[in-house]
């Protein structure tokens, strides 16, 4: 059982000093960056990544790509929950849905059915919101399922999608969903995407999606914030997704830093940073 309790050191803002792991990212309470501006929502994001720049590996014998086992962590993982719990709505992809319905994919918000995680649960129930925060789906082809467990308890499932989508698995989805947006025509955009989910009344958005789908928010102007676990930890791969994919960003993204922490105490000592990135504008 993972120890929480174990500190981490704060680095900045200075003075450093200790400070716990548990509610860490709970105590930025993102819901109240939207009572600042009622009139926009807020976008945020969080990868956890290896020294040499690795979110994600190939798999042998398959196509797609999955977080390295050797910088997967339990701490992390409580920190990415804190995260989930306080959304509106959770962006994920197509491949995503495709392993969970394989049985490769974890429950992204895990805490209805885990006891580390009751203190979560209370703190969503404690502040009115929905059991479940919402899921968006991007994706341009649609080739995926939809697992039954996902839209348990009336759960939304949003499909964000191209013009170029094929018309009748659109209106299969429309049939079984009630919800299929279109945002951008060749591929998803990000400005479209967000202003759709902002529409429906979702307005903390949290992505937990790969490379791709972060470039489309960063080239749009639609990330806020950037949450990055970085693991003391080389593991190489070839091929492997990093950060951001896609076409030279133009400006560059600028982000000011707004936290950083030292874990000495995960992964049999090796540890990670925590660091929270703010967009600049």
């Amino acid at each position: 059982m993972p120890d929480f309790s174990s500190p981490l050191v704060r680095l900045y803002p200075p003075p450093a000093e200790e400070t716990p792991l548990r509610g860490l990212y709970l105590a930025h309470d993102l819901r109240r960056r939207l009572a600042a501006d009622p009139d926009r929502p807020y976008v945020y994001t969080n990868y956890v990544m290896s020294l040499d720049g690795r979110i994600a590996v190939a798999q042998p014998g398959r196509a797609d790509m999955v977080l390295p086992k050797t910088i997967a962590n339990e701490r992390d993982w409580r920190l990415f929950q804190e995260l989930a719990v306080q959304a509106d709505v959770i962006l994920t992809s197509g491949r995503y849905l495709r392993q969970y319905a394989e049985g490769r994919g974890q429950e992204i918000l895990q805490v209805y059915n885990d006891p580390r995680f009751a203190d979560l649960k209370e703190w969503r129930l404690a502040r009115g919101l929905p059991p479940h925060p919402a899921f968006a789906v991007v994706s341009a082809s649609l080739e995926f399922p939809i697992p039954p467990a996902l839209v348990q308890e009336g759960r939304p499932v949003i499909v964000a999608t191209t013009e170029e989508a094929d018309p009748a698995r659109v209106e299969a989805l429309r049939a079984q969903l009630g919800t299929v947006v279109i945002a951008g025509r060749r591929r998803v955009e990000g400005r479209p995407l967000v202003e759709h989910l902002f529409r429906l009344g979702y307005r903390l958005i949290y992505n937990a999606t790969g490379p791709q789908v972060m470039h489309l928010l960063l080239a749009d102007d639609m990330l806020d914030r950037m949450y990055l676990t970085v693991v003391s930890r080389l593991v190489g791969g070839d091929p492997f997704a990093p950060l951001v994919q896609g076409p030279l960003l133009s400006p560059a993204v600028g982000l000011r830093l707004h936290s950083l922490y030292w874990d000495s105490y995960a992964l049999d000592g090796d540890g990670q940073l925590f660091l929270c990135y703010d967009r600049e504008r």
